[in-house]
């Protein structure tokens, strides 16, 4: 049998390198999580019509990322095997980015048309960014620093988090927060240009600074026994049709709670404006409707670093003290409560509290699913099975993106708080449905992490 060779150690810094360039995707990613709902109300979108141009997220990460993961792995060039990918991906982000803001100057279609189209191609390049970047970590790391790795990388994808969805909100006391009707403000126009640099700089620097092995040194880091002939998407349909019970339970958890997390993302911007500022849905140009949205980036960076710093210290301890399921059930009550609270609140500062029980129920749900499923993941199959594991977060979405803004016209009129009160109660339907699920045998922990960040 072949002996197979431990890839070489890296210097802190160099991991540090290798992940830098994950800041500058997340960072973009959270410019336009917490801006594109707003964005489009002001070039025209109903509040019911949101969802449906929130779709473009899921429908290209269902497509694109497997695809993209697929030919990366058989990709090598004079940038190597990952890097050509994200950074491509990585080009059209910023492009997308700048074009965003300038909907409304391209007039060759409506805007509301305009921005759903850039908001299209936006996802699909985050998507092709994303995923080699994800498996980089894993190509270059020796088993025993992927926890490193990963700890690396997940401080700096929550860094990249809060800094763009703060941006809109600190630039507010440098640029005007107001516009004509149908024109983006210049505080939003600046921090999405802020972010398109931000993009292409960090992911500039990972691919200056980074290695990849070319194929025949790669090779030496696989184990000797050979390895199933690809045969395409038959092999993804065969294990899909066999995928073991607990992932089978977990979708359900799964659905819920990115149904619930669907809503926040899409609705949380009108239902702020509508319900805590008492915006008309028409006032789209006024001061109080840009300070609404300014608000909701300070809301959504808040959740983003409180997941990362309860996924990080807080989450492992807990799930060793009980355990994995009482740990995620836990977390997705916390979220319940944050999101249900919001129908309370009258005063937009007492949002943050609402915020840190989201944070935790995010910190969890990009954590404990996996952990909870690897035990009864053949270890041969984790690739395969983590990728189709994938569609129990992007089919609620997309379900919701058909079904949410007709239920929020026709059943809540037009109120898009009920859409978030929707989402609380989904949230605590995925916090009980959890206690439901049988696991397998245990797993560390660690493994998890790294399984986990592979699958953000």
């Amino acid at each position: 049998m072949k002996k197979v060779l431990e890839r070489p150690k890296l210097t802190f810094w160099q991991i540090f390198n290798m992940s830098f360039g994950f800041l500058g995707i997340q960072f973009g990613f959270a410019l336009q999580n917490s801006n594109a709902s707003h964005m489009l109300q002001i070039f025209g979108a109903d509040v019911e019509h949101l969802s449906l141009f929130w779709l473009a997220a899921p429908i290209t990460g269902i497509i694109v990322q497997p695809i993209i993961g697929y030919y990366s792995d058989k990709t090598w060039g004079r940038l190597g095997r990952r890097k050509p990918y994200f950074l491509s991906g990585g080009i059209l982000s910023a492009i997308a980015l700048i074009f965003m803001p300038n909907a409304s100057l391209l007039l060759f279609l409506p805007p509301v048309l305009m921005g759903a189209g850039v908001l299209m191609i936006m996802d699909a390049s985050f998507n092709v960014a994303m995923e080699p970047f994800r498996a980089l970590v894993a190509d270059n790391l020796s088993d025993s620093q992927r926890g490193l790795g990963f700890s690396v990388q997940t401080a700096l994808i929550g860094v990249g988090a809060v800094g763009g969805s703060l941006l809109p909100y600190l630039f507010s006391n440098y640029f005007s927060e107001t516009a004509p009707k149908g024109q983006i403000p210049q505080n939003i126009t600046y921090s999405f240009y802020v972010g398109a640099f931000i993009l292409i700089t960090s992911l500039l620097w990972t691919i200056f600074k980074t290695k990849e092995y070319p194929p025949s040194e790669y090779e030496k880091f696989y184990h000797a026994e050979p390895e199933e002939k690809s045969k395409g998407m038959r092999v993804i349909f065969s294990d899909f049709r066999k995928m073991p019970k607990t992932m089978k339970q977990l979708g359900l958890v799964q659905f819920f709670s990115w149904f619930a997390l669907f809503s926040m993302w899409v609705f949380m911007s009108p239902a702020v404006a509508q319900h805590i500022y008492h915006v008309a849905p028409s006032d789209t140009s006024s001061k109080t409707f840009a300070q609404a949205g300014k608000w909701v980036g300070v809301l959504f960076a808040t959740y983003n670093g409180v997941s990362a710093i309860y996924a990080l210290f807080f989450l492992p301890v807990i799930a060793r003290l009980t355990s994995r399921k009482i740990t995620h059930a836990i977390s997705l009550m916390a979220g319940c409560i944050g999101l249900l609270s919001i129908f309370f609140v009258t005063n937009p500062n007492m949002l943050i509290l609402s915020m840190v029980g989201i944070g935790l129920a995010w910190g969890s749900i990009l954590a404990m699913p996996y952990a909870i499923l690897s035990g009864s993941i053949p270890a041969k199959k984790m690739g395969v099975y983590i990728g189709i594991f994938n569609f129990f977060i992007t089919f609620p979405q997309i379900i919701n993106g058909f079904f949410g803004g007709w239920i929020v016209k026709n059943m809540f009129g037009g109120q898009a708080i009920y859409a978030i009160v929707l989402a609380g109660v989904f949230m605590f339907c995925a916090a009980v449905s959890v206690m439901y699920v049988q696991t397998e045998e245990e797993v560390s922990f660690s493994d998890v992490q790294v399984i986990n960040q592979l699958n953000q």
